[in-house]
């Protein structure tokens, strides 16, 4: 074998693609085109097969301009975990500090990450046969079979064959590139499945999420699948999230999210755990942002997606715990009649049986309703759409805990004066402090009920319903400053991402809008009249025979016709909503609020027109896979 080409370090370590065929935000433009990739040495390179027996290398690099600003959603994220690192070591040297001259106990703090990646798994050919799953990723018309999630026997009913191989030939190519595939089931939905990993170093983990969904939709292809990662693919049905379960770990490996047995009295826990609400309570309107797009929107606040209102779950007992310390009381006694022992972090739960074990019992249930839960020595930002790449979202989650990490240490040292380091009586001053003053972001109940709505407006939270409100958090002077102060962004980073959000929004609006118009006028419609000229020559014939009666055809045709009628006028409102779009030039944030005003509303008329036509319409003249097809193999 003799090589034909070589690479030296240099080549890479560094290497110069286009940095202009992009959307960037009026950060470039088409004549400046240099850019540079350079790898990210925290991430290790992988090989994978190519075609005709080659092999390819993969460098997991950043992406920057030729001006250093970051085109790329790694090199934000890299800041981040740098920054949080800094703010938390800073926090757990000043409240454990060692003699002058010794080395800190904590030298380095990582924020750790798990997500768990939820998808569907359709019939490749009956894919190809819907147009709008091709084209925007989800299905743009269609009624729910007459059996769908409403037995909710599919989360612990038996894996399809197909998709157990599917599952398994990806988890074996995953394994040998190094991700820690952990965990596969059946989600709630018919054809929804769920993968996840072991957690891992955050910005490392980001990037074995996107090489998971790289390979699962390869392997699915070979197995004759399609995966759908779009956030809501099927109306009616449970959407698909990506679940981040956030953490961080010290030097030494001790999770700083870690309650122990006595939480109360862990004021390094209780001190992080603070800084987390603080940071929510602060830039909760960001976060929003970070997991706001157009296929997200169709999910957040149904089928078990958070609602928008960010709030945090902390459950009973630590909820307890922080009540008790801010009224200066007792903490509540948890025990129930069924413990028989104390375990590390919760309970054991005696079922009566005697072949059975102690069964540990958690500190806290699990609420599925909460967008950022705390699930026992993690939180669960449950909000992430499954398309998206958590590297954004983790990123602005990142900051804006790194900077309550600093508010919090600043606190602490002003309560503290010119002692040489925080006494326990400090550290429970400032811990009540912030427990007093996040009490509005903690919500314990069920986060989709109206109820909630009304508590959340009483409590000055923000309920940002659409995506274009959304984005304009980028660009609010709160949340801009602490970006920028800490680094993580320059004021031109933010600008142009804003108008990326925002024209993002509006071109994936407007390519479902115009293939929904295209299947309606092209083939929903034809098919109907097809269908309506069938009856009418049945009606005819029979009437020539039978005389004038009211056949059971004429009534059919009666049902059909007003139906064509209005979704007739349905696409005709849709083709308006696409010209008023079509009518605004060089404002991505007009055309994000237009398509947000009037394509939206126009989409879901003519989909309410044309599901009913669907349900009208004879199986052999209905022209695409009803949903009936898709979701059962």
């Amino acid at each position: 074998v003799t090589a034909i080409d070589a690479f030296s370090g240099t080549q890479l370590l560094q290497a110069e693609p286009d940095a202009s065929s992009f959307p960037s935000g009026g950060m470039r433009t088409t004549f400046e085109a240099r850019g540079y990739t350079v790898w990210d040495t925290t991430s290790p390179m992988f090989i994978q097969e190519g075609p005709h027996g080659t092999s390819v290398l993969y460098i997991p690099s950043v992406f920057i301009s030729y001006n250093g600003d970051a085109l790329d959603e790694k090199t934000v994220l890299l800041r981040s975990t740098a920054q949080i690192a800094k703010s938390a070591t800073e926090l757990l040297n000043l409240i454990d500090p060692v003699p002058a001259g010794a080395q800190p106990r904590t030298s380095h703090v990582f924020t750790t990450l798990g997500t768990e990646q939820e998808y569907f798994l359709i019939d490749r050919s009956l894919y190809a046969l819907r147009p709008d799953l091709k084209h925007t990723g989800r299905t743009l018309v269609g009624t729910l079979p007459p059996k769908h999630q409403q037995m909710d026997d599919h989360y612990f009913g038996r894996i399809p064959s197909k998709v157990m191989a599917t599952m398994s030939e990806a988890e074996l190519e995953l394994f040998r590139l190094g991700v820690p595939v952990k965990t596969r089931h059946n989600e709630v939905a018919p054809q929804q499945f769920e993968l996840a990993p072991i957690f891992e170093e955050a910005s490392l983990a980001v990037d074995h999420n996107l090489l998971t969904m790289d390979v699962l939709s390869k392997v699915a292809h070979k197995n004759k699948l399609k995966v759908l990662y779009h956030e809501k693919p099927f109306k009616g049905v449970n959407g698909s999230g990506k679940h981040c379960n956030w953490s961080m770990s010290t030097d030494h490996g001790e999770n700083l999210l870690d309650p122990t047995v006595k939480p109360e009295t862990n004021y390094r826990f209780l001190l992080i755990l603070v800084a987390v609400l603080h940071a929510v309570q602060q830039h909760g309107a960001l976060l929003r942002t970070s997991i706001a797009s157009s296929s997200n929107e169709h999910r957040l606040g149904a089928c078990e997606a958070p609602p928008v209102i960010l709030s945090i779950f902390l459950g009973e007992h630590l909820t307890e715990v922080l009540n008790s310390i801010e009224e200066s009381r007792p903490i509540k006694n948890f025990s129930v009649p069924e413990i028989q022992t104390i375990k590390l972090g919760g309970t054991a739960l005696d079922v009566k049986v005697a072949s059975l074990p102690t069964i540990a019992r958690d500190l806290t249930d699990r609420n599925r309703t909460s967008p950022f839960a705390f699930t026992g020595n993690k939180f669960e930002f449950r909000a992430v759409g499954s398309k998206q790449s958590p590297a954004f979202p983790v990123t602005i989650l990142n900051a804006a805990v790194a900077s309550a990490l600093q508010d919090v240490s600043e606190a602490l040292r002003t309560q503290m004066g010119q002692k040489p380091f925080p006494s326990d009586a400090d550290k429970l001053a400032i811990i009540k402090k912030f427990i007093a003053s996040t009490k509005n972001i903690r919500f314990e109940g069920d986060g989709y009920s109206d109820a909630w709505v009304q508590e959340a407006e009483k409590r000055g939270l923000p309920n940002i319903r659409t995506c274009p409100e959304a984005f304009e958090q980028l660009i609010n002077p709160h949340h801009q400053s602490m970006l920028t102060k800490l680094g993580i962004f320059s004021q031109s980073e933010l600008t142009s991402r804003f108008f990326i959000m925002n024209e993002r929004y509006a071109k994936d609006l407007l390519v479902e809008a115009n293939t929904m118009k295209d299947l309606l006028s092209q083939q929903i419609l034809p098919a109907a009249f097809e269908y309506r000229g069938t009856l009418a020559k049945s009606v005819q014939l029979l009437n020539s025979i039978e005389g004038e009666a009211q056949s059971p055809e004429l009534s059919a045709l009666k049902a059909l016709t007003p139906v064509v009628k209005e979704l007739q006028t349905a696409i005709v409102a849709l083709d308006d909503a696409i010209a008023k779009l079509h009518a605004i030039h060089d404002d991505a944030v007009a055309e994000a609020k237009a398509a947000s005003d009037f394509i939206v509303p126009a989409m879901q008329n003519a989909r309410v027109a044309a599901d009913r036509l669907e349900t009208l319409t004879a199986d052999k003249f209905y022209p695409i896979p009803r949903y009936s097809e898709l979701l059962w193999f």
